[in-house]
């Protein structure tokens, strides 16, 4: 499932991953408050399960004024998700409620789009990153495409995240070709990350731009609608299949 939002705000965070995904949460809380919960919380504690659903932001027209984007035109944020429950939660939040606040940030939903999926039915496709693909050591680093453990954590990744989706990993080793990506750094402002740090923001090394995956067309399916890398449902990962 894969839907586009619209929305009318006068500025915006340049760190925005957490106000959207503040807005994807509180769009499923409002449509579900029971479904929110057993998503977000385990035993009274936060859930730390990774989400099935990935996203990308897109700013339409902006300056830049202090920490904050000067919205001109609009901003679209992109979803997707494999998970049809959670998919409809989100597309329900979003319809019924015109309005969301984070902070001193007032974002006004234009309307909802549902996109076509596209099916992956081949062995090698060649996708664009809309959103940074993240990729993380076992000690936590943020790895450059040419480290020689990029392509094992790939697989790491991919494998937990279908794992948790599904019930079960890869059925193939994936082979990765990057074929235009450009490397960003995204700045992040998390709270959990500030009360273990005391910093308030984390730079998160990522690439966007074209690469091809070759892997099991199941995998490849699946990771097209889940998102690809660490991060996804933090505003990584998120990708368009182009051929």
């Amino acid at each position: 499932m894969r839907m586009k939002v619209e929305f009318k705000t006068d500025k915006l965070p340049i760190s925005y991953n957490t106000l959207f995904m503040s807005v994807i949460k509180e769009a499923i809380r409002k449509s579900s408050e029971e479904y929110y919960n057993s998503l977000y919380y385990y035993e009274d504690k936060n859930n730390k399960k990774t989400k099935n659903f990935t996203f990308s932001v897109y700013v339409k027209g902006y300056d830049i004024k202090n920490e904050n984007f000067i919205v001109k035109d609009r901003v679209i944020l992109n979803i997707s998700t494999p998970d049809l429950e959670l998919g409809l939660n989100i597309y329900n939040g979003l319809i019924n409620y015109p309005k969301f606040i984070y902070k001193e940030y007032e974002l006004k939903r234009i309307r909802v789009d549902l996109g076509k999926e596209r099916v992956i039915d081949k062995e090698e496709v060649i996708l664009n990153a809309l959103s940074p693909i993240c990729i993380k050591s076992k000690d936590g680093k943020f790895l450059n495409i040419d480290d020689s453990e990029y392509i094992k954590e790939i697989n790491y990744i991919s494998n937990e995240v279908l794992k948790n989706y599904r019930g079960y990993g890869l059925n193939r080793e994936l082979r990765f070709e990057d074929i235009r990506l450009n490397k960003v750094v995204v700045k992040e402002s998390l709270r959990e990350f500030k009360n273990v740090t005391g910093k308030s923001y984390q730079y998160v090394n990522g690439y966007k731009g074209r690469f091809k995956l070759i892997g099991n067309v199941e995998d490849l399916n699946d990771l097209y609608k889940l998102g690809v890398g660490f991060k996804r449902s933090q505003g990584f990962g998120y990708v368009d299949l182009v051929e």
